[in-house]
């Protein structure tokens, strides 16, 4: 059977192409979604739990969680791998993952999702920057300087895109962009670039000083923190214990 009609200006798939791919797309999401599952039912064998999380929650939330997890499931174990929220999702998409948590405001039609906290996002400069001074600063201002950020796909840096975005100003422009929010709070620490960034991340920074929380007028930026599992799957026994313990019963 002919699928495919091959010419010096390419491939064109024939009738019988189209239809014989329609077959074959369903043949490959059955086997995906097979495969998915037997990774999470050999990790529940295994009394393992898989999961992928933002840098936010991985950092400032999952330590005192996993924590009071272990002292309750001694007997089991736990794969945490940090990444941004775009990643955290692509993880449980390819069942690489049991439980995601992420920060990412976008919709999820094939996620099933859980509140587990909220943040606040603000903007802050070091001491010596002149605006440390002001301590208030227009929006328009914060949109035209560049700024230390996260990269593209981290749930901060979409976040404020679309703040600004709400207010008809343009993306964000980087004079440096960084993998982790760590390592944003410190180039702001040694640069003299603000950022905007979760108050959690900054929160100790704050207190000593070393860091000056900056009011941006008509900029208010809550997030909803989620944990995710995939929308076809019961979320695994480990990951609704976690989740329980959280108080956060799915």
């Amino acid at each position: 059977m002919t699928l495919l009609e091959r010419s010096p200006s390419g491939s064109v798939p024939t009738d019988a192409g189209v239809v014989v791919a329609g077959w074959a797309e369903a043949i490959l999401r059955s086997a995906h979604e097979l495969k998915a599952g037997l990774q999470a039912f050999q990790a529940e064998q295994s009394g393992r739990l898989r999961i992928a999380a933002s840098f936010t929650i991985a950092e400032y939330l999952l330590p005192q969680w996993l924590g009071r997890f272990a002292r309750a499931h001694p007997g089991d174990s736990v794969a945490l791998e940090v990444a941004n929220s775009t990643s955290v999702i692509e993880r449980l998409r390819d069942g690489g993952a049991d439980l995601g948590f992420i920060e990412t405001t976008s919709s999820l039609p094939d996620l099933e999702e859980q509140l587990v906290g909220t943040d606040e996002l603000i903007a802050v400069v070091g001491p010596t920057h002149p605006w440390a001074k002001r301590r208030t600063v227009p929006v328009e201002a914060l949109a035209a300087t560049p700024l230390v950020t996260r990269e593209a796909g981290s749930g901060t840096r979409e976040a404020l895109e679309d703040a600004l975005a709400a207010l008809d100003l343009g993306p964000p422009t980087a004079v440096l962009e960084l993998g982790s929010t760590s390592a944003v709070r410190s180039a702001v620490l040694d640069a003299n670039s603000p950022t905007v960034i979760s108050r959690l991340a900054v929160a100790a920074e704050l207190e000593t000083g070393s860091l000056v929380e900056i009011e941006v007028k008509d900029l208010a930026i809550t997030r909803s923190l989620r944990a995710v599992w995939p929308h076809r799957q019961p979320l695994p026994p480990l990951a609704a214990q976690l989740l329980d313990s959280l108080g956060l019963s799915a």
